[in-house]
């Protein structure tokens, strides 16, 4: 026979294998800090403003 599985233990492995997925999408999403935010906001303005300045007057 087989052995006998404890179901509590099996559903409370499965949650601690999504929670730790969670946690691995959640820290790629907001793992940045600010500096790198802020670095990336001003080259976005930069590229922006460089796309408008260039743009021809109809």
């Amino acid at each position: 026979m087989t052995e006998p599985i404890n179901l509590n233990k099996a559903r409370k492995a499965r949650d601690r294998a999504a929670e730790k997925a969670q946690a691995a999408e959640n820290r790629v999403r907001f793992g940045r800090t600010k500096a790198e935010k802020t670095v990336s906001k001003l080259e976005t303005e930069r590229a922006r403003r460089l796309h408008d300045d260039t743009k021809r007057e109809d």
